[in-house]
């Protein structure tokens, strides 16, 4: 792909001059404030103890008249003074690293403010902000696979990612995916085609049967026979840094934890530099040539929302702990990889940054669909516990069952290889009220169940 022809997520000292497509040598406050870096600019130390210092060391973009917000650039289209800048600028000798805009379908200003953020949340060189979480994934997949292209990937994916590999791109680009244990590393090396598979891809804790995969040792394993890992983090934001434990690429869908308000749909790609700038090519890039634009006006909301993300996350996950051992005592079949029990307990334990806990989603699981339902009614209904709905990282609990909701596009047996049991509860846990009235409505919606000795099976 021609270098020249990408809009490069790069360094600048310079600014472009007011009045004129012109340059002059910025000072450093001019710098700090005006500079489009999605790159991270925090020293490797801070990023060591903590995302959060890595998102309080990213430079505060203001807004136009001074305000501590930034401004909202709504603008689909930017002019120049001159009309011979418009062809440097689609040469690719002008770009956002140097303040100069084409359309905002490439890049806006606002948009590359969030994913300055995302990428110093995640510890990547870049950042690009897409419409939806599937955007994201998808422009990744056909980024990095062409036609007869081979995926490895995990057998627990969210449904829509699970459909995209198996129906999608094997119909419509000859890619074709093998469906893994994750946990097996060595049914993993074994689908793993040297020079013909060309990503791993995996969810970080697995949707919905919060499996957790060993990101160091899978990104070696691939790594070792020249495949790119790709990790998807939306369950675990803050909790896991995948690209700091050996992963190439990690997407997200922003609608969920790091947006926090069910309000917005929104998506990332955190990378190299490089993959970024490839995915942005005039000719060959799929994140500019699909467009899976996100909205400025999104991207500044969401912008707004980050840096509260960690407090957020950590009132979630202190819940969904609380809450799994107090369930677990009831004698309910409950999934958290805070648990000891949990098979991969320690293993989080070991890759978790320190001090944001275990996630915010735990499974019950009532083992039939009609028991799922009878509790979900009840927790909804009778004592308003929570709301059922599918998503997550919302304030209020949201609670599905994700086998015949958000694993519906799974089959029966594709759904057994995936351990997602017909009465598999998925609950994304908020913060809403304080921790004891919550659970008093936990309890109370138990109570007011039929009496069924089958009903919980002891641990």
């Amino acid at each position: 792909m021609a270098e020249t022809r990408s809009c490069e997520f790069g360094i600048s000292g310079m600014k472009r001059a007011a009045a004129a497509d012109s340059f002059e040598v910025d000072d450093e406050i001019f710098v700090a404030k005006k500079s489009m870096l999605p790159t991270l600019a925090v020293a490797p130390a801070a990023w060591e103890n903590d995302p959060a210092a890595s998102l309080a060391g990213l430079r505060h973009e203001f807004g136009e008249h001074g305000g501590i917000n930034m401004s909202i650039e709504a603008s689909a289209t930017f002019t120049v003074m001159e009309p011979e800048t418009m062809r440097r600028m689609f040469t690719g000798e002008l770009g956002p690293d140097r303040d100069f805009f084409i359309y905002s379908r490439h890049f806006n200003p606002t948009v590359l403010n969030l994913g300055r953020q995302v990428a110093a949340l995640e510890g990547t060189e870049a950042a690009y902000c897409t419409a939806s979480g599937m955007a994201a994934i998808s422009s990744v997949m056909l980024q990095l696979c062409s036609s007869g292209g081979h995926v490895v990937a995990s057998a627990t994916l969210y449904g829509g990612t699970h459909a995209l590999l198996t129906h999608f791109l094997p119909r419509t680009c000859n890619i074709t995916t093998t469906f893994v244990d994750i946990t097996d590393h060595e049914a993993v090396k074994n689908a793993i085609v040297e020079g013909r598979t060309k990503v791993l891809f995996f969810e970080s804790i697995s949707n919905p049967t919060l499996t957790v995969a060993n990101i160091p040792e899978l990104s070696k394993l691939a790594h070792d026979k020249g495949t790119m890992v790709v990790v998807d983090n939306t369950f675990s934001p803050m909790v896991l840094s995948p690209a700091r434990l050996g992963a190439d690429v990690v997407v997200h869908s922003i609608s969920k934890f790091i947006s926090g308000g069910a309000d917005v749909i929104a998506g990332a790609v955190c990378g190299p530099a490089s993959l970024l700038n490839s995915m942005m090519d005039l000719h060959q890039g799929a994140l500019m040539l699909l467009g899976p634009t996100m909205n400025a006006k999104v991207a500044f909301e969401l912008s707004e929302r980050i840096p509260h993300l960690g407090l957020r996350m950590k009132e979630h996950c202190r819940r969904a702990l609380e809450y799994a051992t107090r369930m677990k005592k009831l004698g309910i079949r409950v999934v958290y990889p805070g648990l000891e029990d949990h098979p991969q307990h320690h293993l989080l334990k070991s890759m978790a940054n320190k001090g944001y806990g275990f996630g915010g989603l735990l499974c019950v699981d009532m083992e039939s669909e009609e028991k799922a339902n009878r509790l979900m009614h009840h927790l909804q209904n009778s004592s308003q516990f929570g709301l059922i709905a599918v998503s997550l990282g919302y304030y209020e609990t949201l609670m599905s069952c994700s086998g015949s909701s958000t694993s519906s596009e799974l089959n029966s047996e594709e759904k057994a290889l995936a351990g997602i049991s017909p009465g598999l509860v998925r609950m994304s846990i908020g913060y809403t009220g304080t921790l004891e009235q919550k659970w008093s409505q936990f309890e109370r919606a138990i109570s007011r169940m039929e009496v069924d000795s089958t009903l919980f099976n002891k641990n």
